[in-house]
């Protein structure tokens, strides 16, 4: 018989964990780890570690000309995907800006990763606490958050040097490329580039945490997040096909 128990089924609160320990715990025991989150939340120092982890690995692969371009390109594609046009200044300007890229690539994921963090935090909260009849504070659920970031911040220090090397911008992760004879301005092609195996792992390790926090199972919470993402992913595919 497994005699295991968790720090909250016995009634014992569940020794702190520094900043570190958090971080290789929540992609080895992530529901431990949240167990020992929830119950002493701090978040800044793993917002800190993650954020600049995934600000370096997006900006890294801005450093070079094959990169810089590869960003314009994406720019251009994204616009024409929504039936506008990019005309010759617009594409000049776009080409002038790729000078202060990896800056301003750092910079606003630092500053963005932080305004997501409060809006879905709240999301969130509204969700479990209001419409659920969950007790949680708001602290606890913003620090869940901001520690399933991990994952994105792992796949940023995949990706990051992975692309320096090949000059690009897109996520090596999605199934658009592990499937490169896709057509990418199709909808299949659209919708398997859409397709990220770190955000679908985020999403479940953030389920996890929800579920621990909330104390409900963690599949439908899971089935949700998985839910949405995929009609999201649909939904972004079909609007920007050929």
């Amino acid at each position: 018989m497994n005699m295991t128990i968790s720090a909250a089924q016995s009634g014992t609160s569940p020794a702190p964990m520094n900043v570190f320990a958090r971080f290789i715990g929540i992609l080895t025991a992530p529901r431990a780890t949240y167990e020992s989150v929830v119950a002493h939340p701090k978040w800044l120092g793993m917002y800190l570690l993650t954020a600049m982890l995934i600000a370096f690995g997006a900006a890294l692969p801005m450093t070079t000309d094959a990169g810089k371009q590869a960003a314009v390109d994406q720019q251009v594609s994204a616009i024409e995907g929504f039936g506008m046009e990019v005309s010759d200044e617009r594409y000049a300007a776009m080409h002038r800006g790729t000078a202060i890229l990896p800056y301003t690539t750092g910079v606003s994921v630092l500053v963005g990763m932080v305004l997501v963090f409060v809006v879905m935090s709240g999301i969130l909260f509204a969700i479990f606490n209001a419409a659920m009849g969950g007790e949680a504070r708001y602290k606890q659920v913003l620090t869940v958050l901001v520690h399933s970031s991990v994952i994105s911040a792992v796949g940023a220090a995949f990706a990051g040097p992975l692309n320096y090397f090949r000059g690009s911008v897109q996520s090596p992760a999605t199934l658009g490329a592990l499937l490169p004879m896709l057509d990418d301005r199709s909808f299949i092609g659209k919708l398997a580039g859409m397709v990220d195996l770190f955000t679908i792992w985020g999403l479940i390790v953030l389920a996890i945490g929800l579920a621990v926090l909330y104390r409900r199972k963690t599949q439908p919470i899971a089935v949700t997040f998985l839910a949405i993402y995929a009609v999201i992913a649909v939904c972004i595919a079909y609007f920007t096909s050929n």
